[in-house]
């Protein structure tokens, strides 16, 4: 039981790192609040259970070791974090500072849900977290491999969640304190800034 314990720590530090997802979970519950942010992170807790189905089922080592799939993902995930950055920004420009914060109307969840999911689905650092980091705990002491890929999975799944549930707290506890207009829209550009920053960073890695 050590070993899960020792994995559990590892994924929640892993888990707590500034990214993407962790930057739309902030966001998302500072503009839509708990429960669409965590409708966010439904979605991409979806796609992580997509991707451990993929190595439990040994398909995930087949993409890790082909470059050109790596490719096609790694430019994909590029090219939506800059939509969303950029379509971000689009909106903090073309808004007007009169215009009171009831009138906005918040993003659907499912809409939140599909967003989290694009960006969790693209990120082939994701897909190596699960065909690199995760094995390194397999033991052939503790069970088939299909059953331990699937129970690490759980394990990080239930990481994931913790740090992400972090990140939309935080974000709700900044809801609360009724920013102005202005403050949000700044927060907005800032946020839209470093979507389009780290789609320049994974279309530059060599992941």
């Amino acid at each position: 039981m050590s070993w899960l314990l020792v994995f559990f720590g590892a994924s929640v530090l892993i888990a707590l790192t500034p990214g993407a997802n962790n930057l739309l979970g902030l966001h998302h519950g500072m503009t839509h609040g708990v429960r669409r942010g965590l409708a966010g992170l439904a979605g991409r807790l979806a796609a992580f259970t997509l991707l451990i189905t993929a190595v439990a089922a040994g398909l995930g080592q087949l993409l890790a070791a082909s470059e050109t799939a790596l490719t096609i993902i790694k430019w994909a995930g590029a090219a939506y974090l800059l939509y969303l950055g950029l379509r971000l920004l689009w909106s903090t420009f073309r808004g007007k500072t009169d215009v009171p914060e009831s009138d906005t109307r918040p993003a659907s969840a499912w809409r939140v849900t599909c967003k989290e999911f694009g960006v969790a689905i693209t990120n082939p650092k994701a897909i190596l977290i699960f065909t690199a980091f995760v094995p390194q705990f397999i033991d052939a002491g503790h069970g088939p491999f299909p059953a331990q890929i699937a129970l690490l999975g759980a394990v990080y799944l239930l990481a994931e969640f913790l740090a992400g549930s972090v990140y939309v707290g935080a974000g709700a506890c900044l809801k609360t304190i009724k920013l102005t207009r202005r403050t949000r829209r700044n927060v907005d550009r800032g946020t839209g800034v470093v979507l389009v920053g780290l789609a320049g960073v994974l279309a530059t890695s060599n992941a």
